[in-house]
């Protein structure tokens, strides 16, 4: 249920109210915005009647909220919500994500293969804009005979490289086993093999670290939402959605990008939305067509994979850009987002 209150309720006012909500056995979730406070209650509302709210002065409205996320709704957080990555960090630069000011680019290899090829990449992508590096340490395989990752020790080098470009980090989080290996971690991603794995999801929600969540490879939209909410009813609101394709009945790409998600989300959801084509399509020569897309409907992001030597890469080889072509896709970015008084 969501609770608005009337422009000018003294503080007060709000805390007895609030007070009065949690006596009742109820969470709340505030959302203060220039012109109104708006309240929403967390639990089981269905006792409860709008119009009983209504009764107090400082009310302007009740209604009952129909989508079974509550937390990651536009209606119980009106503003957008802006996710920074490598805050207070010495030698780092933070990056926002959701602020409607910039499109944040990821970009790395898919794998941490070795200290100079991490490096490489990162300064490769640091060089061409991009603000967080990606990388990763543990690698979820369909063949339990490809390369796994390097585990720890990748989470090692991807702190050198770190060190080295000054770009925070993101990288995937497999199991809860592995979360004490996180701690210097500044992004968790999420992988859509694991966007149902409730309880790793809970698990993230007391981490209190942005949070990248993929959409599950045949993930519906309520689905991936009410993933989110997980996190967020753990108490951590540091949600970055990323949209990585779907599967489908064709497979002339490896997955289908679904780029209408992206205004959808914005609409019934505050939290930013991240496009990754790489993954979305498998073909190196189509990811920039799928980036500049994504920027042209407005998403606040991009998760895009970088090596050196993508031929020689131990993973996805064959949707990997070298840096000159990822270099590039940026100045054409750059102009596209432009158009909408947006920087990459």
């Amino acid at each position: 249920m969501i609770i608005v209150l009337k422009k000018g309720t003294l503080q007060k006012d709000v805390d007895n109210f609030i007070d009065g909500v949690k006596q009742k056995g109820l969470g709340v979730h505030i959302s203060t915005g220039v012109d109104k406070t708006v309240i929403g209650l967390l639990g089981d509302t269905s006792k409860l009647d709008p119009e009983d709210f209504l009764a107090n002065d400082i009310v302007e409205s009740a209604e009952r909220v129909s989508a079974p996320y509550k937390m990651a709704s536009r209606s119980f957080h009106p503003s957008n919500t802006v996710v920074t990555v490598g805050a207070n960090q010495s030698g780092v630069r933070p990056c926002n994500i959701g602020d409607g000011k910039t499109v944040a680019v990821i970009a790395g290899p898919c794998s941490v293969e070795n200290e100079r090829q991490i490096i490489d990449a990162a300064l490769a992508v640091k060089n061409a804009g991009a603000r967080i590096l990606r990388g990763g340490a543990y690698k979820p395989r369909t063949s339990p005979y490809s390369f796994q990752g390097l585990g720890k020790e990748g989470i090692r080098l991807l702190l050198e490289a770190k060190k080295e470009s000054g770009l925070p980090i993101c990288t995937e989080l497999m199991a809860i086993s592995e979360i004490d290996n996180f701690t210097d971690v500044d992004m968790i991603q999420v992988g859509a093999r694991n966007f149902q794995n409730f309880d790793l999801l809970k698990e993230l929600g007391h981490s209190g670290k942005p949070i990248l969540l993929k959409r599950g490879l045949s993930g519906t939209i309520k689905e991936w939402l009410m993933s989110a909410e997980y996190i967020m009813a753990n108490g951590n609101e540091n949600v970055v959605l990323c949209e990585r394709g779907i599967r489908i009945y064709d497979n002339y790409t490896r997955n289908c990008l679904d780029v209408s998600a992206v205004p959808y989300l914005h609409r019934v959801s505050h939290l930013p939305v991240i496009i990754d084509p790489s993954h979305a399509c498998g073909l190196r020569w189509m990811v920039g067509d799928l980036a500049k897309a994504a920027v042209a409907i407005g998403v606040d992001g991009l998760e895009i994979e970088v090596h050196c030597n993508p031929e020689k890469a131990l993973s996805d080889a064959s949707q990997q850009l070298p840096p000159e072509m990822f270099s590039a896709l940026m100045s054409k970015l750059a102009q596209i987002a432009a158009v909408d008084n947006r920087t990459i």
